[in-house]
C-alpha cells in the first residue's frame, strides 16, 4: 500500500512546532438544516486551488519550482473544462501567473501550501441550491505544520463569496473522508478518532458530526494507520466513491507480510463489500517513473470536473491503460487526462488533494 506523504513526514523535523489555533469571522453552529455535500461528479461552479510557498519544505529553489509548475499545469488543465480559481497572497500573484493560463483566475487569499482538499472550503447544498461551507477546522494534520495562512483559507472563501460559515464542531480534514453524496460516507478512523485532531471525542459522536456535515446518514469505518504519515492514512489515496453503491481501490496484491497499511485497506474492503457496495480494485504502478513504493502515485486521487477526470499516470505501462480503463467504465462519457505528477507522488499526495469543488 501507500504510505501516502512519506517524503513529507521525512521533512518534518525541519518544521515548527504547531501553536494554538485561533479562528475568526462569523460562525454558525452545525444542525439538520437540510444542507448536504454534492457528489464529486455533479456539475461544478468552479474549482478551488493553491499556490504552494510553504519554504519549509519546497525552500526556494528547483524542488519549488518543479511543485509549482505542476500546480499549474493541473489548473490550466481543469480549466479547459470550468473555471478555476487560485488562491494566493498578492505577493506571489506574479510569478503564479507566468504559469497560469488566462482561464485561472487569481484571488487575494493567503496561502501556505497546496493541498486544497485538506484546508479549503467544503462546500454544502440545500434543496432550494443555497450554498454554505461547512467548516472541518483544518490544525496542519493534527498540528504537524505550521499553516496559519491555511488553517483560514476556507473561512476566507466564505467570506469573499458572502456564503454562511457553519462550524461542524470537528477538526480534521476532507481529504480524510470520502462522501458517495446519496448518504454514505467512509473514512479511515485513524485520520478522524486520533488526539491529535478531536481529542475527548468518541467515535460515535465524530460519526454523528461527520454525517451532518455531509448531509449523509450511513458511515463505513477503516481502521487505518496513526502515526506513520502526515495525514494518519487519509482515504482519498485508498478508496473513492464513484457512483451510488460504486467503490474505486487501488490494492497490492501481494502486499508485505504484517504491512499495517494492507491489512486496514483489505479489511476496509471487506466491509464494503458485506455492505452490499460493487468494489473494483486496481493494482498500483509499480513499474513506473518513482521506483520508491512509499512515493508512488496513486490512481483513485484523481478528480472529478465538469466533463472530464483528471488523473496521475505513473509511466507502468501495465497498470496505467488498465487504470485509464477503469476510469473510462465508472466515468463514461467524460474525458480521461492523465497527467504526470510525479512531484506530488514523491509528497506523497495527488490530484484529488490540490483541489476542492465548488457546486453548481
Amino acid at each position: 500500500m501507500i504510505r501516502r506523504l512519506q517524503t513529507r513526514r521525512a521533512l518534518l523535523g525541519r518544521a515548527v512546532a504547531a501553536a494554538a489555533l485561533t479562528f475568526g469571522g462569523p460562525r454558525m453552529a452545525l444542525s439538520n438544516t437540510g444542507f448536504r455535500v454534492p457528489p464529486e461528479e455533479s456539475r461544478h461552479q468552479r474549482t478551488f486551488m493553491q499556490w504552494p510557498v510553504f519554504k519549509q519544505v519546497y525552500g526556494r529553489g528547483r524542488f519549488l519550482r518543479d511543485v509549482q509548475a505542476t500546480i499549474a499545469e493541473i489548473a490550466n488543465t481543469i480549466a479547459e473544462f470550468e473555471p478555476v480559481t487560485m488562491l494566493a497572497a498578492p505577493g506571489h500573484h506574479a510569478a503564479a501567473r507566468k504559469l497560469l493560463s488566462n482561464s485561472v483566475t487569481l484571488w487575494d487569499i493567503p496561502t501556505d501550501d497546496l493541498w486544497c482538499r485538506d484546508s479549503g472550503p467544503l462546500f454544502a447544498k440545500n434543496a432550494a441550491g443555497q450554498l454554505a461551507v461547512h467548516g472541518v477546522n483544518f490544525n496542519g494534520w493534527g498540528g504537524r505544520y505550521p499553516l496559519r495562512n491555511d488553517e483560514h483559507i476556507a473561512i476566507r472563501v466564505a467570506d469573499r463569496l458572502g456564503l454562511p460559515y457553519v462550524d461542524s464542531g470537528l477538526v480534521g480534514e476532507p481529504g480524510g473522508v470520502e462522501s458517495d453524496g446519496h448518504g454514505l460516507l467512509m473514512a479511515n478512523e485513524s485520520s478522524w478518532v486520533n488526539s491529535n485532531r478531536n481529542p475527548g471525542l468518541s467515535r460515535e459522536e465524530i460519526e454523528r458530526r461527520l454525517l451532518t456535515a455531509y448531509g449523509a446518514d450511513k458511515m463505513i469505518w477503516g481502521k487505518g494507520v496513526k502515526g506513520q504519515d502526515v495525514t494518519d492514512d487519509h482515504i482519498d489515496g485508498l478508496a473513492r466513491f464513484t457512483g451510488k453503491g460504486q467503490v474505486f481501490m487501488m490494492l497490492d496484491p501481494e502486499p508485505p507480510q504484517n504491512d499495517p497499511y494492507s491489512k486496514s485497506a483489505y479489511a476496509l474492503r471487506k466491509r464494503l463489500i458485506d455492505a452490499g457496495l460493487s468494489v473494483e480494485t486496481i493494482t498500483p504502478g509499480y513499474d513506473g517513473r518513482i521506483r520508491d513504493v512509499d512515493a508512488m502515485s496513486t490512481y483513485p486521487n484523481y478528480y472529478v470536473c465538469n466533463g472530464a477526470v483528471i488523473a496521475s499516470h505513473t509511466g507502468d505501462s501495465y497498470a496505467d491503460p488498465r487504470a485509464r480503463d477503469a476510469l473510462s467504465r465508472h466515468y463514461p462519457g467524460r474525458e480521461i487526462i492523465m497527467l504526470n505528477t510525479d512531484v506530488l507522488g514523491e509528497l506523497g499526495g495527488g490530484i484529488h488533494c490540490t483541489t476542492q469543488q465548488m457546486p453548481a
